[in-house]
């Protein structure tokens, strides 16, 4: 049977032979990638080896039934939950800036994509996703350091008016270049992945903080309020009053 006559029973039926176990198996010779499988609650079900390793346990009966408020400081377990619930709603996640903890305790970047999970007759029953560490990402894809000092030079001074020539200068590379490389190696140019720090910081302080949401915009580096709920709305597909209010109903519901 050639690939032309190949019929889409005989691809179900070859499939149906082997288990997903097999398939999640697979994460585990992913070095670089975090993956996990959550119920519809939030809880862990299954997780890959390099999950274990960043959360600091041993062995996957350590995490199966707990959630991300077991393994996280509250306010990024909080932003993972509201996401999860989007995401058992539909919404998929590509690829996404997000906030988390290294495996020594220090906050880092990631980059994360999720999807729904579905049972037979089409219902979510939970969700998946794979993570990763955005400069060892970025190192490894690029083989050298183009990316390692504009990312960090973003990251301490995203609070400040940040011009592409700065992080061009830094680099020792035209703007152009420097564009080109965060297209390649990150998917997004320096303008969004500049946004995406300020946005994700904002939306932490949303969570941690009372500060008022224009207050919030000026200290992350947004002048134009208008602009950044644009932004934030576009990312996050919630204005960040939104955002904020329904947090905190959620927050008095599990008291």
């Amino acid at each position: 049977m050639n690939k032309i006559t190949m019929s889409s029973a005989y691809v179900d039926e070859f499939i149906n032979q082997f288990s997903v176990k097999q398939i999640i198996e697979m994460f585990d010779l992913m070095p670089d990638v975090i993956f996990w499988v959550k119920d519809e609650k939030g809880c862990f079900v299954y997780a890959n080896q390099f999950f274990l390793e960043h959360i600091g346990v041993t062995s996957l009966a350590q995490i199966v039934g707990l959630s991300d408020f077991d393994f996280s400081p509250v306010h990024i377990a909080k932003q993972f939950a509201v996401d999860d619930k989007k995401v058992m709603h539909g919404e998929v996640v590509n690829n996404r800036l997000e906030m988390n903890n290294t495996k020594s305790g220090d906050i880092a970047w990631f980059t994360t994509s999720k999807r729904p999970l579905f049972d037979e007759q089409g219902k979510a029953i939970g969700s998946y996703g794979i993570s990763r560490h955005l400069e060892k990402t970025s190192l490894a894809l690029s083989g050298m350091d183009a990316l390692k000092e504009p990312v960090a030079y973003v990251r301490k001074n995203y609070m400040q008016d940040i011009r592409l020539k700065e992080l061009a200068d830094i680099t020792h590379l035209s703007i152009s270049a420097l564009e080109r490389r965060f297209k390649k190696y990150l998917g997004k140019t320096p303008k969004q992945f500049i946004n995406e720090v300020r946005l994700e910081n904002a939306r932490r302080l949303l969570i941690e903080t009372n500060i008022a949401v224009a207050t919030i915009a000026n200290d992350t580096g947004f002048t134009d309020h208008s602009y950044f709920s644009r932004q934030f709305q576009k990312l996050f597909k919630q204005s960040p009053s939104a955002f904020r209010q329904e947090h905190c109903f959620n927050e008095v519901l599990s008291e």
